[in-house]
């Protein structure tokens, strides 16, 4: 468990298991990434249109049984992306991957990879891996660190991977939750971390988790501009197992700050919990699309 209050994802295993199934494949030919901008989207006044992906670990199980079937099925609702956490197997085989993306009208818009497979000579593995997938976003899901120094020490950290990744045509950033928005003196760690980080490392917030831990996703998304590049959408409050428009979520304002100052290029939907989740990441878009987003 963390110490910081930041709660352990069950992904992690399955994430660490992926890391080393991936790193020891050997995988060559890598020729570079396709880079996303991470610059404001404005249209001359006009909405731009953010890409609408999903965290496949919101269909994990589904996943793990049928990878082609889910990735055909999450084509056909009209997502236009996938964010892995974990391959299921399919790490040594990705260039099969990847047309199975291809096949079903699919970017791969990011990974959860835990921290070690980032570091050192397995990063090198890890953008061989994603520049086969088309994705330049190596996303951690989850750290364990101690008190603020802690936290800065792992700013600088990531800074040094920050700077190896651009090397290999990567960006590297940290996802949000609840317990990140608690304070450790006068800041809480995502503060401490966002802070002493360079524009570089991705803010992915994710805003159902921010509200669940007393954070204000509006106005961390504005403190932080340009930093969004991937932006968790989770909603918060309302029914059990609400879909986005269920709940309290401020949606038109973060929609705002994301497509003026924000730098968001990618929109994750993400759902954790019900008996549904094929239904729940189905239901999310229907919401999203309401609101004018994932058409």
């Amino acid at each position: 468990m963390k110490k910081t209050g930041t709660r352990m994802l069950s992904r992690r295993e399955f994430l660490r298991a992926a890391a080393a199934a991936g790193a020891g494949a050997g995988l060559a030919g890598w020729k570079g990434a396709h880079a996303l901008s991470a610059a404001p989207r404005q249209t001359a006044g006009l909405l731009a249109r953010i890409p609408v992906g999903v965290q496949l670990y919101s269909v994990r199980e589904l996943a793990a049984k049928d990878l082609p079937g889910t990735l055909e099925a999450i084509g056909k609702m009209g997502y236009k992306g996938v964010e892995f956490a974990g391959y299921y197997g399919w790490e040594a085989k990705p260039k099969e991957l990847r047309k199975l993306l291809d096949a079903n009208g699919l970017k791969c818009c990011g990974t959860h990879t835990g921290l070690d497979t980032v570091t050192g000579e397995a990063l090198k593995a890890t953008a061989e891996l994603h520049s086969i997938l088309g994705n330049t976003f190596l996303i951690v899901p989850s750290l364990q660190v101690e008190g603020a120094q802690g936290w800065l020490d792992m700013a600088k950290r990531f800074d040094e991977i920050a700077a190896r990744a651009k090397e290999l045509g990567m960006r590297v950033g940290y996802h949000a939750h609840a317990g990140d928005f608690k304070k450790l003196g006068d800041k809480t760690s995502w503060e401490i971390f966002f802070d002493n980080t360079r524009p570089a490392v991705i803010m992915q917030l994710d805003i159902g988790n921010c509200l669940q831990g007393g954070g204000d996703p509006v106005a961390i998304l504005k403190k932080y501009p340009g930093r969004s590049a991937s932006v968790h959408l989770k909603e918060f409050g309302g029914p059990e197992a609400a879909v986005i428009g269920q709940g309290v979520v401020p949606w038109a304002k973060v929609f705002d700050v994301c497509e003026t100052t924000g730098g968001t290029v990618w929109y994750v939907v993400e759902h954790e919990v019900g008996p549904d989740p094929m239904g729940n990441i189905r239901g999310c878009l229907e919401g999203l699309r309401k609101m004018g987003r994932g058409l």
